[in-house]
C-alpha cells in the first residue's frame, strides 16, 4: 500500500500528508461557517456550500498531483508567458472589474460566465518569473542596470496594479518578492533604497491626502487610513464600526473556544461573524475546536515551512530553489497574517487562510504553488541529473 501511494503521490510525502489534513479541516470549518450563508441564499440547504467547497478541494487535488508530475524546470517558460498575460488582465480588471466592497478585483471571463480574482494568476506568476531572472541574472547581480532594474521592473509593475484594489495582497506580494530577492543575492543596498523609496512615497501619499482627495484616485485609501488609525488608537468611530464589529466578533469566538472549543458545528459567532466562511475561518475554528485545535493548525503551517526550508536546502538549481522558497514563503506569510487578523494582532486585511478558507481561485492557486514544491522536491528525490535551466528555456 506505502509503495503504491508513493508510486503516485510523489515528492515530499510530509507536504502531502499536512495538505490533506488541511483539506479535511478545511471541508468540516467551511461547512459548519456558511450555515448562516446557506440559510441565507439557499432557503436552508445547509448541504449546498458542503458539496461545492468538496468539488473545490477534489479539483485542487487534481490541480496539485497534475502539476506535481510536470518537470519543475517547465514553469520557467511557463512563468514568462503568465507574466505577459498577467498584466494585462490586472489592467483590465482594475478599469472594468467586478466591484467588490469599492474594489475591483474579480475578473468575469466572457461566454463561460467565470468570475475569478487576476490577482491570485499574478501572484504566482510573479514568484516564478522572478525565480526565473534571479537564476538567469546570478552573474549580474551586482550591477544595477542589468541586474536589480531587470529583476524588479515586474515586481513594482504587478504589485502597483494590485494596489489600488487590494493593499493588503499587493503588500504581502511585495514582502515576498523583497526575501526572495534577498535569497537571490541582489544587493542589500538596491533592496534597501527600494524600501526607502516605497516608504517615503508612503508617506508622500498619507500628506497628500491631509490637503487632497486622494480617494479619486485610491478608491480604498480611506479605508486603509481608517484601519490603521482604528487599530493603533483602538477607538470605534462610526467609519469603523464594520471592522471593529468584525475583530470583536472573532474576539469572542476566540474567548468561547477556550481550551477544547464548543465541538464542531456548534459555532453561535459564525452567525455573527461576516466572513466567517472565508477571512475569519481562523476564529470560527478555534471557537469549535478550541485552543488546542488552533495551535494544530498553527502547527500544520510550520510544519509545511519546515518541509519547504527543507527542500529550498537540499536543492541543487537556482531557478527551483527559488521557486519553491517563493511559493512556500507566501503561502505561509499569507496564513500568519490571516491568523494574526483573527487574533487581533494585526489590522484587518481581507487575507484568506491557504488551503482552508472558502473560495476557489484561491485555493487552485494556492493547489499549484504547492504542487510547483512538490515538483521540485520529486526531482530531488529521483536523484537524477537536473537540466539546466537555460537548455528548457530556449
Amino acid at each position: 500500500m506505502n509503495q503504491l501511494i508513493r508510486k503516485y503521490l510523489q515528492g515530499d510525502m510530509v507536504i502531502w500528508v499536512v495538505v490533506f489534513l488541511l483539506s479535511l479541516v478545511s471541508i468540516l470549518a467551511v461547512y459548519s461557517a456558511t450555515n448562516n450563508l446557506a440559510h441565507y441564499k439557499h432557503q436552508g440547504n445547509t448541504e449546498y456550500y458542503l458539496f461545492k467547497h468538496f468539488l473545490i478541494i477534489v479539483l485542487g487535488w487534481a490541480m496539485i498531483y497534475g502539476v506535481h508530475k510536470v518537470p519543475y524546470t517547465y514553469f520557467s517558460r511557463a512563468a514568462q508567458i503568465s507574466l505577459w498575460v498577467s498584466i494585462p488582465l490586472l489592467a483590465v480588471t482594475l478599469i472594468a472589474g467586478t466591484s467588490v466592497n469599492s474594489a475591483s478585483r474579480w475578473l468575469t471571463l466572457p461566454v463561460i460566465n467565470i468570475s475569478f480574482q487576476t490577482s491570485d494568476l499574478a501572484k504566482l506568476a510573479l514568484i516564478a518569473f522572478l525565480a526565473r531572472q534571479l537564476a538567469k541574472r546570478q552573474d549580474s547581480m551586482d550591477d544595477f542596470k542589468d541586474g536589480f532594474l531587470k529583476v524588479v521592473w515586474p515586481v513594482l509593475i504587478v504589485c502597483a496594479l494590485i494596489l489600488p484594489a487590494n493593499f493588503s495582497t499587493a503588500a504581502v506580494l511585495f514582502a515576498t518578492s523583497l526575501v526572495v530577492m534577498f535569497i537571490g543575492r541582489v544587493k542589500f543596498k538596491y533592496l534597501a533604497g527600494l524600501i526607502g523609496a516605497i516608504i517615503l512615497s508612503g508617506a508622500f501619499v498619507f500628506l497628500l491626502s491631509l490637503a487632497l482627495p486622494v480617494e479619486k484616485v485610491l478608491p480604498r485609501f480611506g479605508t486603509w487610513k481608517q484601519r490603521l488609525e482604528t487599530y493603533i488608537s483602538n477607538e470605534e468611530t462610526p467609519e469603523s464600526a464594520d471592522a471593529n464589529y468584525q475583530t470583536e466578533q472573532a474576539k469572542i469566538a476566540i474567548a468561547t473556544g477556550g481550551i477544547t472549543g464548543v465541538g464542531p458545528g456548534n459555532s453561535v459567532q459564525r452567525n455573527r461573524l461576516p466572513s466567517a466562511y472565508a477571512d475569519f475561518i481562523y476564529a470560527i475554528i478555534i471557537e469549535e475546536w478550541g485552543f488546542v485545535g488552533g495551535m494544530g493548525i498553527l502547527f500544520l503551517y510550520l510544519i509545511l515551512l519546515f518541509r519547504g526550508l527543507r527542500i529550498v536546502h537540499k536543492g541543487t538549481s537556482t531557478f527551483g530553489t527559488l521557486l519553491a522558497f517563493g511559493c512556500t514563503f507566501s503561502l505561509i506569510f499569507q496564513a500568519f497574517i490571516n491568523m494574526a487578523v483573527a487574533v487581533n494582532l494585526f489590522p484587518v486585511t481581507g487575507q484568506a487562510l491557504p488551503l482552508l478558507s472558502m473560495g476557489g481561485t484561491s485555493i487552485w492557486f494556492t493547489s499549484i504553488a504547492i504542487g510547483m514544491i512538490l515538483s521540485v522536491s520529486r526531482s530531488l528525490n529521483e536523484k537524477q541529473p537536473e537540466p539546466e535551466l537555460a537548455n528548457v528555456e530556449g
